[in-house]
């Protein structure tokens, strides 16, 4: 009876021991850990550069009078936007219009002394001829008619003076722009030397100026010579205006001058780029920011941002070994793109990339590829 007892105790442990023994056999095994990766490739890839810039009208116009005289009227609507010849003043006229009416009657005087000696010197020619009359009379009548023309010319010209000192008293808007306010108010007496009565600003196209430091100049023709980026035919870059809200204007522009010296205040290169305005949203000293287009990153892989990591020895990817599991991978990074960064090394086309599901992932971990995405399409996104 004991013996039978003893017996089955001992088949119950065994049992039991066997069981536990499987247990920590399954428990030792790690559940490989679920992750979305990518194949990097190497690839072309547009950059841009933005910079802070501000607007400037490209061309602007200081409205002066151009003869002396009271003011009158103010016509234009301050800060308006006018048209080309659009009345802007309007100055006394009376005093110039007397000088036209007095420089005509004077026009019409010299042109009856004109008709005058004309008729003399078609008298006296026949009469010469018959030596009826001296060469000297002939001379006389001859140099009265030459006198009494260029009396008649010299009469006209006064008068176009007249005439263009009368338009004066009516200013207007040399091109169609913007206007500022009125510098000057009405019955005020202005002069041709400092009577500045407002101005005139146009506003397509509108320039977009921004700044290069020295550095960022050598550092990009050092880049264009090593080959790590290339630029557009002709340098011509495409530049975008974001304005402050955000928003990327929908007309986009040309660099239309870069300074060639140095600014040893500001320690810059100065940079404009013309941008059309037809609508006039943008207006003259506004801070913007100018994005500049057209540059390219030869052969270079560019993954999406939340694929890089950080540690105390720098930035680091996970990928994914030829035996699926995770390693570690430290990298360099080049410029921020998008939502994605340029690497400049530590990546090679082929490489497999941890893209999501890296919280918690330790070196030699195995891992389950549940998606791989598109280089080339991840990279459109970014």
């Amino acid at each position: 009876m004991r013996t039978t007892l003893f017996g089955f105790v001992s088949i119950l442990l065994l049992l039991c021991g066997c069981g536990s023994g499987s247990d920590k056999s399954q428990a030792g095994k790690k559940v490989p850990v679920v992750v979305t990766s990518m194949i990097v490739k190497s690839q072309n890839v547009p950059v841009s550069f933005e910079y802070v810039a501000q607007t400037q009208s490209s061309h602007m116009v200081n409205i002066q009078s151009r003869v002396n005289g009271f003011l009158e009227k103010r016509v234009y609507t301050e800060g308006e936007v006018v048209k080309a010849g659009q009345v802007l003043f309007l100055m006394d006229m009376k005093p110039y219009q007397t000088q036209v009416d007095a420089s005509k009657a004077a026009l019409a005087k010299q042109e009856a002394a004109l008709e005058n000696a004309r008729l003399n010197l078609a008298r006296v020619k026949p009469l010469a001829k018959l030596n009826a009359l001296s060469q000297k009379d002939l001379d006389d009548a001859n140099g009265s008619f030459q006198t009494s023309s260029a009396a008649v010319d010299q009469a006209k010209a006064q008068l176009e003076t007249a005439l263009l000192n009368l338009s004066y008293c009516t200013i207007t808007a040399p091109f169609e722009g913007i206007t500022s306010a009125s510098l000057l108010q009405e019955g005020s007496y202005l002069n041709t030397v400092d009577s500045q009565l407002t101005t005139v600003s146009a506003l397509s196209p509108i320039w977009v100026n921004f700044s290069l430091s020295e550095n960022q100049v050598q550092n990009y023709r050092e880049q264009v010579v090593k080959g790590y980026l290339l630029a557009p035919i002709d340098d011509q870059f495409e530049v975008k205006v974001i304005q402050l809200n955000g928003k990327i204007f929908p007309y986009t522009g040309k660099i239309t001058f870069t300074e060639p010296y140095f600014n040893p205040q500001t320690g810059t290169f100065l940079i404009r780029a013309s941008v059309d305005n037809p609508k006039g949203v943008l207006r003259p000293n506004q801070y913007v920011r100018a994005r500049v287009e057209g540059a390219i990153r030869p052969n270079v892989i560019l993954v999406p941002q939340r694929t890089v990591q950080q540690s105390a020895k720098g930035p680091y990817v996970w990928i994914i070994n030829k035996e699926n599991l995770a390693e570690l991978r430290p990298i360099t990074l080049g410029d921020w793109q998008g939502q994605g960064w340029l690497i400049t090394d530590g990546l090679t086309s082929g490489d497999r990339v941890v893209v999501d599901g890296t919280v918690g992932l330790h070196s030699g971990d195995a891992v389950e590829v549940k998606a791989v995405l598109d280089n080339q399409e991840e990279s459109k996104g970014l």
